[in-house]
């Protein structure tokens, strides 16, 4: 075995080795991928397989080593208008592999060790002209014995995630992939990152080795475009992001959006995150009726919630007024609307409106209408292919909606891959099995309160998540979570646009505390610190918006529990007023505290089995 280069991140927790099983400088090559805590080295990834195929030749398995760059150090500070925390610090140790093949070809592979994980691309540094990607061959080899959290890939990216103890069975896995070595506490989120017009995104597969975990260019069936991407030399890839440390370091990384490139946009006075009503859950045809879009306008205003969405079929809306009246009532009561729409790439959805995103002329014609309306933003849903076509597409559209100042919702999407660092009004991504499934058959009913808690340690880890959440009501399937599990979603849930998805009665009956928090809740972070969890089990997190904590905390499995909250991310020397809004003597049933808490604080709460509960501390005048 022979090791060429090592790259140590800053905190020397996470190294990568470049090695080689062959003597001398040509061959294949591999990364290894350790953790070190308490002076102790664990491998974590024993081998990340490299290479790419290109149409006219390979980058592969005859690759001559020839020079690692001395460690740079990559230092970035940058703000975000939302996410889970608003001063991000972009800090690695980078080190870039050259490589040329038998043809004197060069590619470059590039490696970052960050505190809270590893990232690494390819590179073609030379040359000029088109060509293909044939086949990417970065594969993880991930040791049995390592607890995995995988989830069926799905073009909707909507699958639930199980549990496995090892490579079980072959097939086609979604990102991100989380994954608990045994014994060293390490525990690692595979994803992408940066992926723009050059490339397409890609999936995880394991049919031909189950214990070897390739990355997957898309298939051709998987929408109309060609399946394998284009590219233009130089090139870069996406970074294959590897998320590692403890649990508490996978929940509050940042380092997919770190990776990718800046905001594009100057002004961004216009991006505004907040919490929006939403009639689809509760009445899958409600914006066919003026009467339903304006009930749910009204639940907006007496909330002060800034939105409300109108959802398909508002091109058929009657009962009292069209489209164009509902606008005008939503402006009237100081609630900002926003309108979905089809992205008309597949003939065979035919809902409606189906064009109007589809061609740049499109689009400038429709946001032009859109603006004099006094709307704010577009849901744009059924993409439904993650070829470099429809990569394009997510972009143009993102693109031509900053000229008109429209915030954007993707659903029927791609998981995020960063694209809200450098498009800060993409606000949210659907991309998650959602509460939008209560009405698509009775499974969700089972298996939602386990699903809940694996999201915070998997798809909501990697960007804004478009769940639709807090529903007290039932929809066509009844949910089986307390009230209080359901409150807690609010405040662990990140989404920049957050759907409050009940129907009207479902917030006004509230109790006054529950339906006061719900006013005010947050949805973009300065801090997020996850406090206790498991995936599956339960989960407990803490989100900072300015001077005030939310804690949301949720109990999955179907045994009451008695946790003890505390306090050790309150700044010391403060006070805090706190109101905890925890399960009561049934599932229906809220009980309600109100105390100071401090730093050194604990708090006893019961969660009942599917149970939760949410709580605000707000700091007091000394």
């Amino acid at each position: 075995m022979s090791q060429k280069a090592v790259v140590l991140s800053p905190n020397s927790k996470n190294e990568v080795m470049l090695l080689s099983e062959q003597d001398g400088n040509t061959g294949s090559w591999y990364l290894q991928v350790n953790y070190i805590s308490d002076d102790e080295k664990s491998e974590v990834i024993p081998r990340i397989d490299l290479g790419l195929i290109r149409n006219d030749q390979s980058f592969s398995d005859n690759l001559r080593f020839l020079k690692a760059s001395r460690p740079k150090r990559v230092v970035e500070q940058y703000t975000s208008i939302h996410g889970k925390r608003s001063e991000r610090s972009n800090v690695a140790n980078e080190v870039v592999m050259e490589f040329e093949n038998s043809e004197r070809s060069r590619i470059n592979v590039v490696v970052r060790a960050y505190n809270d994980g590893i990232v690494f691309r390819y590179e073609f540094p030379r040359g000029s002209g088109t060509y293909t990607i044939l086949d990417e061959l970065t594969s993880y080899h991930i040791p049995d014995s390592t607890t995995r959290w995988l989830q069926d890939f799905d073009l909707s990216n909507e699958h639930l995630y199980t549990k496995m103890k090892d490579a079980q069975s072959g097939g086609d896995w979604g990102y991100p992939a989380l994954f608990n070595t045994p014994d060293t506490g390490c525990w690692y989120l595979i994803h992408e990152a940066g992926l723009d017009r050059t490339y397409c995104a890609t999936k995880l597969n394991n049919s031909e080795n189950v214990p070897v975990y390739k990355v997957t260019l898309p298939y051709p069936h998987e929408g109309k475009g060609e399946a394998l991407p284009t590219i233009n030399l130089p090139w870069k890839s996406p970074w294959r992001v590897v998320i590692m440390g403890a649990l508490s370091d996978i929940v509050e990384s940042t380092l997919v959006d770190d990776v990718s490139k800046p905001s594009v946009l100057e002004n961004t006075d216009w991006i505004k995150p907040g919490l929006v009503s939403w009639n689809y859950w509760s009445d899958n045809h409600g914006t066919r009726c003026f009467q339903t879009v304006a009930a749910f306008t009204d639940l907006a205003a007496a909330m002060g919630w800034p939105y409300t969405l109108f959802d398909w079929e508002w091109d058929v809306m009657s009962n009292g007024g069209n489209v164009e009246d509902a606008a005008r009532y939503a402006l009237s009561k100081g609630v900002k609307p926003f309108l979905w729409y089809n992205s008309g790439m597949f003939q065979w959805i035919t809902a409606t409106p189906i064009d109007r995103m589809k061609t740049h002329e499109n689009r400038m014609e429709e946001f032009a209408w859109l603006k004099s309306l006094g709307f704010v933003g577009v849901k744009v849903d059924f993409f439904l292919s993650e070829k470099q076509y429809m990569i394009e597409y997510y972009l143009d559209i993102l693109e031509d909606a900053a000229k008109f100042e429209m915030m954007v919702n993707f659903h029927g999407s791609v998981v995020p891959r960063g694209w809200a660092r450098t498009y800060p009004h993409l606000m949210t991504l659907e991309g998650v099995r959602g509460a939008e499934w209560y009405n698509n058959g009775p499974e969700f009913t089972t298996t939602a309160p386990e699903h809940n808690s694996v999201m915070a340690f998997t798809r909501n880890v990697v960007g804004s998540m478009d769940y639709t959440p807090v529903t007290f009501t039932n929809s066509q399937y009844p949910s089986l979570t307390s009230y209080g599990h359901e409150l807690a979603l609010s405040v662990l849930y990140e989404s920049a646009l957050q759907h409050m998805a009940d129907r009207p009665e479902g917030y006004y009956n509230l109790p006054d505390a529950p339906k006061s928090f719900l006013k005010d809740v947050p949805v973009a972070w300065d801090d997020t610190k996850l406090l206790d969890g498991y995936p599956g089990r339960d989960v407990v997190m803490a989100r900072r918006n300015d001077k005030l904590w939310y804690v949301g905390g949720i109990n999955s499995e179907n045994v009451e529990k008695n946790y003890t909250l505390s306090f050790d991310f309150l700044d010391d020397g403060v006070d805090y007023r706190i109101v905890l809004i925890s399960d009561g003597n049934h599932d229906k049933d809220f009980s309600t505290y109100y105390s100071v808490v401090n730093k050194s604080s604990t708090i006893d709460v019961k969660m009942l089995r599917r149970g939760g509960f949410a709580a605000k501390l707000q700091p007091m005048n000394n």
